[in-house]
């Protein structure tokens, strides 16, 4: 095990699964203590399979159910944490929600629950955060490429891109008021991943056509970001701060 994120403590919103279990086990390997959040009972299993993971490489792990929805789950999830490991010194939140429908198709009931969990949720967390970490803590939010995408057939996901927009005010403005504190506040935007969460909203031609858009002709893997993520949650990040990064293979640029 290495020692990057030695006596830190981590929580990853959105770990049972996907890019959050990866971010999860990857600082576990770096030596944090890590809370593993979990949406439902359908992603419980999830959540203990990672706890487990990190637990036979001498990590320590904890699984931790919220509904991310409601802001008192929200702030019982982060008096969890702190009751468990002692403090806080990272957020990361991976917590999304897809909705790939023409705007004129989106209906009121369809719009409410995309931003709920991609905007609301995400607001309350970097609030909670932002009043809960150290000092030198590290605040990262999953955004979307998509952000900077008018390529054809990109209409379709105006909610969901469009629910991610508002995380690039909220780190810019955070970051502004924990800065002095040390804290960094940062949005990874990546591309189209090879990832259930991908594919579950994707037909073999769009996904044809999206390998196309990268330069290497392949989805972004979860390991591709890897690299990424230590760099902004590192202790020695203290610079970095206020961005919205883009990883996704040329896919886009801005």
């Amino acid at each position: 095990m290495n020692t990057t994120f030695n006596n830190k403590v981590a929580l990853v919103i959105g770990a049972s699964r996907n890019m959050g279990r990866a971010f999860a086990e990857m600082l576990a390997q770096e030596g944090a203590r890590v809370a593993v959040h979990y949406h439902s009972a359908g992603s419980r299993t999830g959540a203990e399979e990672a706890v487990a993971t990190i637990g036979a490489a001498g990590g320590q792990a904890l699984a931790l159910q919220a509904d991310i929805r409601r802001v008192a789950d929200i702030q019982r999830l982060f008096d969890a944490v702190e009751e468990h490991f002692g403090g806080i010194d990272i957020v990361i939140n991976t917590a999304g929600q897809m909705l790939k429908k023409p705007v004129i198709e989106v209906g009121e009931d369809e719009f409410d629950d995309i931003f709920a969990l991609n905007c609301k949720a995400a607001f309350f967390i970097m609030q909670e955060a932002g009043k809960r970490l150290r000092d030198n803590g590290r605040i990262l939010n999953i955004g979307t490429s998509l952000l900077a995408a008018t390529v054809a057939g990109y209409a379709a996901y105006a909610a969901y891109a469009g629910s991610k927009a508002p995380l690039e005010d909220f780190s810019r403005a955070l970051a502004k008021e924990v800065g002095a504190r040390g804290i960094t506040v940062n949005t990874l935007c990546p591309g189209p991943m090879d990832t259930e969460f991908f594919h579950a909203a994707e037909t073999p031609e769009a996904v044809a056509y999206l390998k196309r858009a990268s330069i290497n002709g392949q989805l972004g893997q979860v390991g591709d970001l890897l690299p990424v993520v230590k760099m902004l949650v590192s202790p020695e990040n203290n610079w970095i701060t206020a961005q919205a990064i883009f990883a996704n293979g040329g896919f886009v640029a801005r």
